[in-house]
This record gives C-alpha cells, structure tokens and sequence, in this order.
C-alpha cells in the first residue's frame, strides 16, 4: 500500500487494497477509502466520508470538511463519494447538516473539473460533468447524466433533472426539467438537450416525441397545469415524457425554469 512518507493518515482510517496517497495527503480518523482510490498529493479528506473505489482526486482538493453553513454546530453527517469519479484540483465537497439531509451523496463515474464545489446536503446521480468553477449550492438535487458548463451554477434548494445540460456561465435559480438546455445569467429553458440525448443513443423516435411533448407543455395557452394534464393524456406510456411531468408535479409550487417569451419551442 503505497503510502508517502509525508502524508498524514490518522488512526482509523480505512484503506482499501491498492489505495495510493500521494504527498502532503491528509486522511481523518473517519475517513473510509475503496479499493484502488488514488490521492495525487495535497489532497485533504475528512470527516465521515467515504470515497468509493477507484476513484482519483488530485492536488488541493478539500473534500468532507464541515459545510459551509453557519447554522452548522458540529453534528455527525456524512458525505459519499461513488467509484470510479473524478476530482480534479481545487475541489470542495461538503457533508450534511441538520437543517437538511445530514448527508450529501455523490453517484458514480462522476467528473468535477478544477475549482467545482459541492454544498450541504447535496444528492448528485450518476454520470454527471461538472466543468470548471461549477457551484452548486446546498440542499441541490442533481439527476444522472447532467452536464454543468464552466463557471454555472444552482441555487440552493433547486432540482436539475436527468439529462439535463447547464450551459456556461448559468444561473439555474429554478427547477431545470429532465432533459432540458438552459442558459443565461437567470437561466432560461432554450429547448431541449438534443446533442446529450443523441450522444447517449436515444432513437429518432425517442426524440421526436420528447419535442412534440416539450412544444405542447410549454405553449403559450393555457397554464402550466393545464398543459401538464393534457401532455400526460397525449403522452400516456411514454416513459421519457412521463419522467418530465413526475418532476413537474413533484416540484409542486416551485419555480420552472421556462423559455424566453415568444421562444416556447
């Protein structure tokens, strides 16, 4: 087990097989690494905090310290990183608190590009990108698949849904629906992630219907309700499209993200 003679593993700590940590590394006595994890170097770990196997993490990254809330007062949550991710350097990730989860979770294969940050209470899916200086904010549910472009971010409390892509330098400051494309300073909703739904092999078929359904549930007439009723009834036993409207009505009174007016398709 290749440890540096200059890193801090505290009395404790669980280290799978083959777990590398690299120089000036810091374990916590409650820190739990898989098998095959990989700290580069300057890589600090604490807290209750699993990380799964063979994930990698690189300089300077500062993952389970406790969260960046001012109500915090030292309760025990956790934080649990999946297998196989990625954290490049520079990256924050807080544990729960008591006002939320008291957990943050974070799924597999996921990728947080240099400087990305990961607030209390968090739950984010599998597969997800999140390019450099993403913020996400406490309490944030994030689905599988999400791509969060350089310099975005989600305020807190807000769900961003499966497939969805976070362009550039956006503010998602409402609920993002599955599949959606949002951008802007507010973000907006510009239509649907078509590149992601191609690249991760949905049919023409697939696609078609998910456009037809996005027109009709973000058409100028009627209320959103409304919409979502009549979507549901044209819709029914289209499994992509009824995953939209289950997060729509699970958000209940919360804000949508919408298109720009006179932009509904």
């Amino acid at each position: 087990m290749p440890i540096h003679p200059t890193a801090i593993v505290e009395d404790g700590a669980k280290l799978g097989a083959d777990v590398e940590i690299g120089p000036f590394c810091h374990i916590g006595a409650n820190v739990e690494l898989g098998d095959g994890v990989k700290l580069k170097s300057h890589v600090v770990v604490a807290g209750l905090t699993k990380i799964g196997p063979r994930t990698r993490l690189f300089p300077f990254a500062s993952i389970g310290h406790e969260p960046q809330d001012l109500k915090y007062r030292g309760e025990e949550s956790t934080l649990t990183v999946g297998a196989d991710c990625l954290i490049r350097e520079g990256v924050t990730m807080n544990p729960g608190t008591a006002g939320g989860r008291m957990l943050t979770t974070v799924g597999d294969r996921c990728a947080f590009l240099a400087n990305a940050h990961v607030g209390h209470d968090c739950i984010i899916g599998d597969d997800c990108i999140f390019s450099n200086n993403t913020m996400i904010a406490g309490h944030v549910t994030i689905g599988d698949f999400v791509i969060c472009g350089g310099g975005s971010a989600v305020v807190q409390f807000a769900r961003v849904g499966a497939h969805a892509f976070v362009g550039g330098m956006t503010g998602i400051a409402a609920d993002l629906i599955p599949f959606g494309h949002a951008f802007g300073s507010r973000a907006f909703l510009t239509g649907l992630n078509l590149i992601g739904l191609k690249r991760r092999n949905f049919t023409r078929e697939q696609i078609h219907e998910l456009r037809r359904a996005y027109r009709a549930l973000f058409a100028p007439e009627g209320t959103l309700k409304e919409r979502v009723e009549d979507v549901a009834e044209e819709f029914a036993g289209i499994r992509e499209v009824e995953e939209i409207l289950a997060f729509i009505r699970e958000g209940g009174d919360k804000a949508l993200c919408m298109p720009e007016a006179g932009k509904e398709s």
